[in-house]
């Protein structure tokens, strides 16, 4: 359960990817101080956590109800964290946050950039969500659940940390050690999008062989 939960963890970092988040939340807060930006981080970080341990929790019961296998929502979810892994290695990612970012400091009615666009979609968006439902799968008993949701606590912590630290990680990382540490994750993060897609397909190919052994 260890290498699973280890895995998960660095999946969900790479996804949330707080370097990149870094320049957009100082974007998003010109005008506070390090303390109203530490408080907004923590406001947006647990908002980030309630969304995803909702779908850790009951993810898999919405996929049963809708009619769809484990086994395809990995490969299609494999699928989608491995487009990630293309934006991050190509910076094409930070453009479509970067969008988002815009979006809320000109809208006059989006007054609270900790739920929009920190929370959502930028740290608990669509692939963050996928990857928590994929490790809910892989997790089905009650103590991979509360596990799972102390690793999505822990990535949530460190996505704080950095937030907090807005200034000083900007200062010592400067663009060009950004888009180092971003690629270099955006090749791990497509390691991991091709295993959850294996681990579908295989999943997909056991359930079709079991149901024509049944009809036969």
């Amino acid at each position: 359960m260890f290498d699973l939960l280890l895995s998960g963890f660095v999946t969900l970092f790479v996804i949330i990817d707080p370097l990149g988040l870094v320049p957009l939340f100082l974007a998003l807060t010109p005008e506070m101080n390090e303390k109203e930006r530490q408080r907004t981080a923590l406001r947006a970080c647990l908002i980030a956590f309630a969304i995803l341990t909702i779908f850790a929790l009951f993810g898999l019961g919405i996929l049963r109800t809708l009619g769809i296998t484990l086994g395809a929502f990995r490969v299609a979810g494999g699928l989608f964290l491995f487009w990630i892994a293309f934006e991050l290695v190509f910076e094409k990612r930070n453009e479509r946050k970067q969008r988002s970012a815009n979006k809320a400091v000109d809208d006059p009615d989006a007054a609270d950039v900790a739920a929009f666009p920190m929370a959502i979609p930028l740290i608990a968006g669509p692939g963050a969500i996928s990857a928590v439902i994929l490790l809910s799968g892989s997790l089905p008993s009650l103590g991979g659940q509360a596990a799972l949701v102390g690793v999505i606590f822990t990535a949530l912590t460190v996505s704080f940390a950095f937030l907090a630290l807005a200034h000083r990680v900007d200062r010592f990382l400067g663009v060009t050690g950004r888009a180092v540490i971003s690629r270099l994750l955006g090749v791990l993060l497509a390691a991991l999008a091709v295993q959850f897609v294996a681990d579908g397909a295989a999943e997909l190919i056991r359930t079709s062989q079991q149901g024509a052994t049944a009809l036969s």
